[in-house]
């Protein structure tokens, strides 16, 4: 994938997460990038790593942080207690518009991540990518594995929310197979 492209889509991703719900801060756009990238296999090869909150890019942060310096990008400052929100500029509408068939697609992956996690707050985004990192990256498969391997990795989570979170991963990943095909 072309870097132009792979910048075309995460502000489609971010475009979705807002038309979602989603106040679109960086941990949304962080938590719905890795889910596009694992769940829906979607290649824009952002390197992830397991940190405080779940699955964090430093890759995709310096993207954002690219993105807004070029102008594609702008922030939105948010009443206490919520972060800033991204917003897309006309600039990176624009950019999309370069890229009608690569948008059009991943729209229905895109769209399928953004309606299951716009609405989501910070620690459900933090259980759910965290469930689904122990699945994907430590290749744990039992409910009852992966819900102890999550309260281990992150004590503040307790066992039955964990539990919670497996489950909840895996019924998205099992509904996103209908989104994968179209």
């Amino acid at each position: 994938m072309k870097y132009s492209q792979k910048r075309a889509l995460t502000l489609k991703l971010m475009t979705s997460l807002k038309d979602n719900g989603s106040w679109c801060g960086e941990t949304h756009v962080q938590k719905a990038m890795y889910c596009m990238q694992i769940i829906m296999e979607l290649p824009t090869d952002f390197e992830f790593v397991l940190y405080k909150h779940g699955p964090f890019s430093f890759d995709l942060s310096d993207e954002i942080g690219a993105l807004r310096a070029d102008e594609l990008l702008d922030i939105k400052l948010n009443a206490y207690p919520y972060g800033p929100s991204l917003v897309v500029t006309e600039y990176g509408k624009a950019l999309m518009d370069r890229f009608p068939k690569t948008i059009g697609e991943n729209s229905d992956r895109i769209n399928y991540i953004a309606e299951k996690l716009g609405l989501k707050g910070v620690a459900s985004l933090e259980r759910l990518t965290t469930a689904l990192y122990v699945t994907s990256e430590m290749k744990l498969h039992g409910v009852e594995d992966r819900a102890e391997k999550i309260h281990e990795l992150k004590p503040h989570v307790s066992k039955e929310a964990a539990r919670i979170a497996v489950q909840e991963i895996d019924a998205i990943i099992e509904d996103s197979k209908e989104a994968r095909l179209q």
